[in-house]
Parts: structure tokens; sequence; C-alpha cells
């Protein structure tokens, strides 16, 4: 019985000590952060992301939602909705600049009140 707890033990501490790693989701990543004039449209604004975004061919991780309130002081809460866009190419991210659908959406949702773009490299996806 005791050799029967020591190797569970052993088992359920080697799979502790075994960690994933998380998937990269994409070698460039577009951050967009913005505050409307109305935030009352969040939604909507989500809504037109998912439909018009979502389904751009370069486009190979997306996500938008509206703020979350984590109650951590640290996070800003300065904007309305985050959007996340991730190409695996330079040439990708030039397509979607150009697409017709991006156009699309910048033409109906802008200008807003503020507009935050940040993007990255991620050497390693």
């Amino acid at each position: 019985m005791r050799g029967l707890l020591v190797l569970l033990a052993v088992l359920v501490l080697a799979g502790c000590a075994t960690s994933a790693v998380a998937p990269r989701p994409a070698a460039i990543s577009h951050i967009v952060l913005i505050k409307l004039d109305d935030p009352s449209r969040a939604d909507e604004l989500v809504a037109d992301c998912d439909r018009l975004l979502a389904t751009i061919h370069s486009v190979v991780s997306y996500a938008a939602g509206k703020h979350v309130e984590a109650g951590r002081g640290t996070v800003l809460n300065d904007y309305d909705v985050a959007i996340y866009v991730g190409y695996g190419t330079m040439a990708g991210y030039a397509e979607y600049v150009e697409h017709p659908q991006h156009v699309e959406l910048v033409q109906k949702w802008g200008p807003v009140s503020q507009i935050t773009v940040r993007d990255f490299l991620d050497p390693t996806p």
C-alpha cells in the first residue's frame, strides 16, 4: 500500500512539474485600443470587427472585445474596445491594411475619440 501511495505521489508531482507552453498566436501582432465618442456603441463595433476583420484571408489570429474591469490599478481603462489581429508575414499585414473589409470598417468607425495602435514582431512564432 505504501509503495502505491509513493508511486501516486511521484506521478502527481511529475504532472505538476510538466508545464505546457502557451501557443504563440502570430509572427506579427497588431493591437488597437479605441475610445468611442459614444461608448454605448461598443457592442456594435465588436460585431463589425468580428464580421469584417476576422474573415480576411491574411489574418491568422484575431480577437475583439470590450474593456474588462479586472480590479487591478495597473490596467489602463482608457478605451472601450480592444482589437487584436495577427499576421504570419509583413505581406499579410500589408494585404490586411488594403483589404476592402478593413477599409470599410475604418470608414464606418473613423474618426473616434481616441485610437492607440501598437504593432510588434514575435521572432519565434
